[in-house]
């Protein structure tokens, strides 16, 4: 064999080799998110300046991003956020990362589009409280906006062109390369030993059954309350309590919601759509008594918040 040939065949054997050690993903029933779709630059940035102008509330004070807070996971501090009247909104604030990837919008699911919610969002008189002639006006007689609007569509400063600008902004919002993503796509040293248990623990007690898809979470209605009384045990019921009842007027509705997503839910506290509980581990200890019907033991729990720990991704290549 000649030396060209010995050196062409040890190259194809390294090739071989570097090819195998390529970690293939899991064969998992969690999936990593998806990448952010392909979209108009121009458009997307208007749309984040948009979701950064105080001016389309109608007082002048309050944008998109006074509630969905960047620095915390794109959902509030605060258990109900303050609308631009200063009282306090119904329900907690969800986070809008990976928002683009719920199957509906708001915990009763009445909106089907990031569009639609944005449409209700702008007007509602607990929230922003403006509308849409207030909006239009402001945006056509700033010059900056005007000229951006120009450029980025044909027909210029419109009802459904701020829609769309705002809602291509919040597509770009996925939080990719989470621990968890990692380790799903192959490398397995991205989670430690007790957070893989507390992986498999969340699959055991069926955890999984309800915060599912590539949002492990999302994607599905559920009551809350389905082994006990959440609310009885809690006090003080509200009209947003009745959750898509709200909606559908069906009896089979009450105190149903949509399952949240846990990405990023390390970050996003307080939780649930009363922004009752405080702590990751009060939330998970929750879901044990009032959708399961179980006790888990402090070691499990203690499992599971370590993996849903790992579901904490990355935004602008930093860590929420």
């Amino acid at each position: 064999m000649s030396f060209t040939r010995s050196c062409l065949c040890l190259s194809l054997v390294l090739l071989a080799s570097s090819l195998n050690l390529r970690a293939a993903p899991l064969d998992e029933p969690l999936k990593p998110l998806p990448a952010v779709p392909q979209q108009n630059p121009e458009r997307v940035e208007l749309g984040r300046q948009l979701f950064n102008e105080p001016r389309l509330s109608l007082d002048g004070n309050l944008s998109c991003a006074s509630c969905h807070r960047m620095e915390h996971g794109g959902a509030d501090t605060k258990a109900l956020s303050i609308g631009f009247d200063g009282k306090p909104v119904a329900v907690n604030t969800p986070s809008v990362f990976n928002a683009s990837l719920n199957f509906r919008q708001f915990w009763d699911g009445r909106s089907t589009s990031l569009e639609s919610q944005i449409h209700e969002v702008l007007q509602s008189s607990a929230e922003m409280g403006s509308t849409w002639d207030h909006v239009l006006q402001t945006l056509s007689a700033d010059a900056s906006y005007k000229n951006a609007f120009a450029k980025a569509y044909p027909n210029g400063v419109t009802l459904g062109n701020v829609q769309n600008a705002l809602a291509s902004y919040e597509r770009t919002l996925v939080s990719a390369n989470s621990r968890f993503d990692q380790y799903l796509q192959g490398n397995t040293d991205a989670l430690t030993t007790e957070e893989k248990y507390g992986y498999q623990r969340f699959k055991d007690y069926g955890c999984i059954a309800c915060h599912q898809g590539v949002n492990i979470g999302g994607n599905m209605f559920q009551k809350l309350g389905v082994m006990a009384d959440y609310f009885a045990a809690r006090g003080n019921p509200t009209e947003a309590d009745l959750g898509r009842y709200l909606v559908t007027k069906d009896e089979e509705d009450r105190n149903v919601f949509k399952v949240p997503s846990l990405r990023n839910v390390a970050v996003t506290a307080p939780y649930f759509h009363d922004g009752s509980v405080k702590t990751l581990e009060e939330a998970v200890s929750v879901m044990f008594r009032y959708q399961l019907g179980r006790v888990p033991s402090e070691e499990d729990k203690s499992l599971i918040v370590q993996f849903l720990k790992t579901l904490t991704g990355e935004w602008e290549g930093k860590p929420l």
